[in-house]
């Protein structure tokens, strides 16, 4: 079995070869050809529409990627991270953003087939948020909907994703699609993201790396799953970013900046949940655990007080009941990883897949008790494990969700700090010639 150094050591020389620049033209010619057979193969209209956009957007970035890799040795500077960085700034616009903005003005014009069903569960959330209160329909309701629609009327996610939705509460146009509000968040926290790494009254005796904060970005913004999710659907990225961003606090030593980041990514989506446990364990070994903890379950339990107090059991019925599998209508979310086909194929697969993903849980939290993180980059590494292993074992889940560990997986080399370079006076160089 390969050891996690060895493996560290395998990743590093990948990531680094050429300056970053092999792997760069890796994904983006890759990501070219992953969209153009999405625009081809899918059945799903947004994703076809997404692939269309996205392969040229690709293409054009592989381009700019061999440039550089041709260039490195004559022009330096256009091979180095910030140029890198720029191409992945570019990337994002054209294979995210252009195809985002694309749909979103073609559905405010009447296509109703340029977004997936959650964009439009999240304005109706909103839209129910201002006018009742809750952003959930409780059973009854839900019940007297046409059996086509039932699907739609659930919200199964946090309270506060309903924010993402007020703007089409307000008024009826392209740039109040949710997608447009999700895309705009996700952008800001990860600059605040890459603004705390880069803080270096933060890190006195080391500093993330560059090249690796590149890296972890282009893992959130650029890979296929994440830009194919945010332009059809979205509601995930604002998620990972501000778990992202948790991680970066963490990294830079601000715990209560750390659980508020994860609490509001929590009060959006249940996916955030065992960040934020991971992180409060992380805080334990600093002394700070009830720090991080106030604003990782406040924030969360804040969010979920009005719509308890509204209707407790709409609030049930859709964050507990429907993805738990007892709600009228069951979730669509089937991807064939291995909890899905164990489920579905075995005798009492369900029990099966559900004892599966206990005991790796139950794993996970002995892991934890007897070896607690000590570092954001330990974090970082145990949150996409343990999310990895989740999604695959879960009953029903979607390909999608493999987002969350890709990113925080990428994001560890991010969060490791390299040792800082002590200025050599010119006395000491010259002793040492």
């Amino acid at each position: 079995m390969t050891s996690p150094t060895r493996a560290g050591r395998t990743w590093r020389a990948v990531d680094s070869a050429a300056g970053g620049l092999a792997l760069d033209l890796g994904l983006y010619a890759a990501s070219a050809a992953f969209a153009a057979a999405t625009a081809v193969t899918s059945t799903l209209p947004p994703h076809r529409a997404w692939g269309s956009v996205a392969a040229v957007g690709y293409l054009l970035a592989a381009l700019l990627a061999a440039g550089q890799f041709l260039a490195r040795r004559q022009r330096p500077a256009w091979a180095g991270t910030v140029a890198r960085s720029v191409v992945t700034g570019l990337t994002w616009l054209t294979a995210a953003l252009l195809p985002l903005v694309t749909q979103s003005v073609q559905r405010a014009a009447g296509r109703t087939d340029r977004a997936q069903e959650e964009v439009v569960v999240v304005e109706h959330a909103g839209i129910r948020l201002t006018e009742t209160g809750t952003p959930y329909l409780g059973h009854d309701a839900i019940a007297a909907l046409p059996a086509d629609e039932r699907l739609l009327g659930y919200t199964p996610y946090q309270p506060g994703m309903a924010l993402f939705g007020l703007p089409r509460a307000a008024t009826d146009a392209w740039w109040t699609d949710s997608r447009v509000w999700f895309a705009l968040v996700t952008a800001l926290v990860l600059a605040l993201a890459v603004a705390a790494l880069r803080d270096t009254r933060r890190f006195p005796t080391g500093r993330p790396s560059p090249a690796a904060v590149l890296r972890g970005i282009q893992a959130a913004t650029v890979l296929p799953v994440c830009a194919l999710t945010l332009a059809t659907g979205g509601d995930d990225l604002p998620v990972l970013a501000l778990c992202l961003l948790a991680l970066a606090f963490a990294a830079a030593g601000r715990p209560t900046a750390t659980g508020i980041a994860v609490g509001l990514a929590g009060a959006l989506k249940l996916f955030a949940w065992p960040v934020a446990l991971v992180l409060i364990f992380w805080g334990v070994t600093r002394r700070v655990g009830l720090r991080v903890a106030a604003g990782a379950l406040g924030l969360p339990a804040l969010a979920l007080l009005p719509a308890l107090l509204v209707d407790r059991d709409a609030l049930v019925e859709n964050v507990l009941r429907f993805p738990l599998g007892h709600g009228l209508v069951t979730s669509p979310a089937q991807s064939p990883f291995p909890g899905h086909l164990v489920a579905t194929t075995l005798p009492a697969g369900r029990a099966v897949a559900a004892a599966l993903l206990v005991a790796a849980g139950l794993a996970i939290a002995v892991r934890l008790l007897r070896h607690p993180p000590r570092t954001a980059a330990a974090t970082a590494l145990i949150c996409g494990y343990g999310l990895l292993a989740a999604i695959l074992l879960m009953p029903s889940t979607r390909f999608g969700y493999l987002l969350y560990p890709l990113a925080l997986l990428l994001w560890a080399p991010a969060l490791a700090l390299a040792p800082a370079r002590v200025p050599v006076s010119p006395a000491r160089a010259h002793a040492r010639a």
